[in-house]
């Protein structure tokens, strides 16, 4: 009787130890905690479901591969489209089949079998000195032009939101001009390409160009820091190809691990992500666009205009990647 007892207090504590982890979560995530703890500590909230989060700026996909079957993971949040990418490619992630999720995300921004979803969108802009050149009406296209020859600053070519670009460029003018495009787009920098996207505004600020590529989002946060307060105020946000393609978009996503141990949940979380409330403010602080099409930027956001984007579905950024790439490498970019 007594083993029988001990067996049956084994049993209850076996028990408890797979209902506390029904109710438990492991976010593997790109994005900074400050970003997403109040959006997931909500989700706790309306769900009972606690969420534990894992933040690296690199070598999460490395590290999911280490673990195998072992990985913690459930979730896991990428602050773009190349960490999307390399989490398929790797076979790191399996499709969240959710008729929520495909309704509140339109398709240019998901991937077709379901493996991915973007959370948020970015334009990659084209900042112009306010003093020296103003408001633009300007294509990405215009950059090859000589009339810029030494005004344009940017941030390394393998960067992946540049990696990205390229990519997109190529997807819409072919190998050979995208190349003829690129190489001038060389010809015209101010400087060897460094630094992040402020750099390249700082730079436009202290007049060592005048033309800078440059996510949105960094607009934002750039007027939320005092020291960079001047190099905002010294630019345009240019929306690029307005009156033909659209405007390059970049995006942050989410995808279902392979090894989650909670799938069900695993999915709650991402059809929450994915809502209203939750898009707001994903959105909203980091200052980028929400991907759900009924729901508005910040103020701050909105206020820099409405604008036309791409209507390349994300996803076939893919296709173009290592061409891109490789394209990168011939015309030596970075050098």
């Amino acid at each position: 009787m007594k083993i029988i007892k001990n067996l049956a207090v084994l049993g209850l504590v076996c028990f408890a130890s797979v209902a506390n982890a029904a109710d438990k979560l492991t976010v593997y995530s790109y994005r900074q905690a400050f970003l997403i703890d109040p959006i997931l500590n909500d989700f706790t909230k309306e769900t009972g479901i606690d969420v534990d989060v894992v933040f690296s700026k690199k070598g999460i996909a490395e590290r999911m591969m280490r673990e195998g079957r072992l990985s913690p993971a459930d979730v896991v949040l990428t602050s773009d489209f190349y960490r999307l990418m390399e989490l398929v490619d790797k076979e790191l992630v399996v499709p969240a089949s959710s008729e929520l999720l495909n309704s509140n995300i339109p398709a240019q921004y998901r991937s077709p079998d379901e493996t991915w979803y973007a959370l948020t969108m970015r334009v990659r802009n084209i900042y112009s000195s306010k003093e020296r050149l103003g408001k633009l009406n300007i294509n990405y296209e215009d950059l090859a032009d000589p009339k810029y020859k030494g005004k344009i600053c940017t941030r390394s070519g393998k960067h992946p939101y540049n990696i990205s670009l390229v990519a997109s460029m190529i997807a819409h003018h072919g190998e050979a001009e995208t190349k003829a495009w690129l190489t001038g787009l060389k010809a015209n920098l101010a400087r060897k390409p460094q630094g992040n996207d402020r750099a390249q505004v700082k730079a436009v600020k202290e007049g060592l160009c005048d033309l800078a590529i440059g996510n949105s989002y960094y607009l934002g946060k750039m007027l939320q820091d005092p020291k960079q307060v001047p190099w905002a105020e010294a630019v345009e946000i240019n929306f690029p190809n307005q009156d033909n393609l659209g405007s390059h978009i970049n995006v942050s996503g989410m995808a279902l691990a392979k090894h989650s141990r909670n799938k069900d949940n695993a999915l709650k979380l991402m059809e929450y992500l994915s809502g209203d409330k939750a898009q707001k403010a994903y959105a909203e602080v980091n200052m980028e666009y929400p991907v759900k099409a009924d729901v508005e930027p910040s103020a701050l956001v909105a206020s820099w205009g409405e604008f036309k984007a791409d209507s390349l579905p994300i996803y076939k950024l893919a296709e173009f990647h290592h061409a891109a790439v490789k394209m990168l490498d011939e015309v030596k970019f970075d050098l």
